[in-house]
C-alpha cells in the first residue's frame, strides 16, 4: 500500500504535510530551516481551519522534498 500527502499553510506562513500511509495510518511533518521534521499530530486539525490554505501540486514541487 502507498502512501499521499497534504500540504498545508497557515496564515502566519508555517508550512507543514500530513502524510497518510496506505493502512490507514499518518503523520505530520513541519518545515522548518528548509527540513521536514516531525510535528505534532494535533496540526491535523489546523487544516479545517479558514485560515490555513491546502497548497497546489505547483505550489508543493518549490519546497523542499
Amino acid at each position: 500500500m502507498g502512501t499521499s500527502s497534504d500540504v498545508y499553510r497557515t496564515e502566519q506562513g508555517k508550512v507543514w504535510r500530513i502524510i497518510h500511509s496506505g493502512d490507514g495510518g499518518m503523520r505530520v511533518e513541519l518545515l522548518k530551516n528548509e527540513e521536514w521534521v516531525p510535528g505534532p499530530i494535533g496540526m491535523v486539525g489546523l487544516r479545517l481551519s479558514p485560515s490555513t490554505t491546502q497548497l497546489t501540486a505547483a505550489a508543493i514541487r518549490q519546497l523542499p522534498t
